[in-house]
């Protein structure tokens, strides 16, 4: 009795790249400019020093909050000087210049930010090329996901996450510090609303993670018998849904608060002032 053979099992042998048509190398290189920029830009505002405070008015850069250098108790901007350090210092003065005034928030957000789900996708394609785009080959030999370092790292996002989240608090702080008079009472002026449109977006990505949603219902069996955490759930997933959005709007945000600031604090512009 003759007996057939199964047949061997191979995959399609297809001499090109990939058979999309589209210009998917559209993305990745955009979204490559975009971050170099940004982490250039914010490398070296973090790094200066200076420019990062207006006293009179209790403006304070987010990239320099809270801020924990002793510098930070006599803050100089537009020519006076005041106090940008509200939670205390722990760093002395003459600390060198790669060390940055807020070096008790800003790794953490560094952190949040790498092992975020959007922005492992935008740099995964942009900087790694693993892949650059779906149905398009890498270049790498061989794939072994996050179970490795330094990518079994991304694991630590739930964490970094709850700090992000305290973070955002002082934030919001700086915000309520910003309605702000010149006579030291209530005021309002174009920062003012710059740093509050900053935070209000910053606690859109914030709330919009996906560790916070599993954190609001993710383990769950029964959604009837927790109403308070499903209300909770329902509210953001909606915002999940705009996750991607909210990661970038918040980079241009952050730039748009720290660029004012310095602008007001070195004495380039006035602040416009609407109240006091």
């Amino acid at each position: 009795m003759s007996t057939v053979e199964a047949p061997v099992k191979q995959r399609a042998q297809i001499k090109e790249r990939t058979l999309r048509t589209d210009n998917w190398r559209k993305y990745p290189y955009v979204t490559f400019v975009i971050f170099t920029a940004w982490v250039a830009y914010a490398t070296v505002r973090a790094m200066w020093g200076g420019s990062f405070y207006v006293p009179q008015y209790h403006y304070l850069t987010p990239f320099y909050s809270p801020c924990v250098n002793d510098a930070c108790h006599a803050a100089i901007g537009a020519g006076k000087v005041g106090n940008a350090a509200d939670f205390g210092t722990f760093l002395p003065k003459g600390m060198p210049f790669f060390i940055p005034y807020a070096a008790l928030s800003l790794p953490f957000l560094l952190g949040f930010r790498l092992t975020c789900y959007y922005y492992r996708k935008a740099y995964y394609r942009s900087f790694w090329a693993s892949p650059q785009a779906c149905g398009v080959k890498e270049p790498h030999a061989k794939y072994t996901g996050e179970t490795r370092f330094p990518l079994i790292g991304q694991n630590l996002h739930r964490y970094f996450w709850v700090i992000a989240g305290l973070i955002s608090l002082v934030n919001t702080w700086d915000a309520i510090n910003a309605f702000h008079g010149k006579d030291g009472g209530f005021g309002i002026g174009l920062g003012t609303l710059v740093l509050l449109a900053n935070v209000i977006l910053l606690w859109g990505y914030t709330l919009s993670c996906h560790s916070c949603r599993h954190v609001m219902g993710g383990r769950l069996k029964n959604f009837s018998k927790h109403p308070v955490r499903y209300w909770a759930w329902t509210q953001v997933s909606r915002l999940n849904e705009r996750h991607g959005q909210f990661a970038l709007i918040t980079l241009g945000s952050l730039v748009v608060a720290d660029f004012y600031v310095m602008l007001v604090s070195s004495g380039t512009i006035s602040d416009l002032r609407f109240i006091n």
